[in-house]
């Protein structure tokens, strides 16, 4: 089971999307409604956090943002 962040989809312009996790099998198709409200929903897609290391042992770039020539350490540019 992975945990996935939907949010509400404001019915009126300047209503604020409340956010909100849901566990669900990898295979099961995105919501489109609030299980308990019935409300329009969508899932969010974020980038993660990835595998997190020690500062010392770190082999990532200490200058630069983003990906791209020399910025992002990973070597294929």
């Amino acid at each position: 089971m992975a945990t996935y962040v939907y949010e509400t989809i404001p019915a009126k312009s300047g209503e604020k999307p409340e956010q909100f996790e849901i566990q669900q099998s990898m295979k099961d198709a995105p919501l489109t409604r609030h299980p308990e409200t019935g409300q329009p929903i969508r899932r969010l897609i974020s980038g993660g956090l990835g595998i997190l290391g020690s500062a010392k042992n770190s082999s990532g770039p200490s200058t630069g943002h983003g990906c791209g020539p020399g910025s992002c350490g990973c070597g294929k540019f």
